[in-house]
């Protein structure tokens, strides 16, 4: 059974969907900053979707355009992940905006689900957890309008 395109991939998901080695995307995380997996408990990778596509963007750059791992560090650097995820897609950016924007959604909607347990940490009742929640939608918003105008 095929996953939803919003759903999270492990890390042999994301390989295989990308025909790369898992390591290669271990080492792709070393030199691209931007690549950050959520790692959930025993340092098991998630890829959100926003990341399949950056790395789809930056495979394509580096192995059918030939640039090399510098030369895509700068164009992330000065274009953007938007920027890599729309040449990676052959896209304009208008028109995988609304699916990144989901993506960012369902990653807040995950964390905010499943939150991680410390000893000696009190919980939090449902109105604080709906507090938090309001606060992150607002700094995803914020996040989206600052993204927009340095794409103007």
């Amino acid at each position: 059974m095929d996953k939803s395109p919003d759903a999270f991939r492990t890390i042999s998901e994301a390989a295989e969907e990308l025909d790369l080695p898992q390591h290669v995307l271990r080492f792709w995380e070393t030199r691209f900053a931007t690549i950050k997996p959520l790692k959930r408990g025993g340092g098991r990778r998630y890829y959100r979707p926003e990341d399949v596509l950056l790395l789809k963007g930056i495979r394509h750059l580096l192995y059918d355009q030939g640039f090399t791992i510098k030369g895509v560090q700068r164009i992330l650097k000065d274009q953007g992940s938007r920027y890599v995820i729309a040449v990676g897609e052959g896209k304009p950016i208008d028109e995988i905006l609304p699916m990144l924007e989901a993506a960012e959604d369902a990653e807040a909607e995950m964390l905010l689900e499943a939150p991680a347990e410390v000893p000696g940490v009190r919980t939090l009742d449902q109105s604080d957890r709906e507090k938090l929640s309001d606060v992150l939608r607002e700094l995803l918003d914020c996040k989206r309008i600052l993204e927009r105008a340095r794409e103007a």
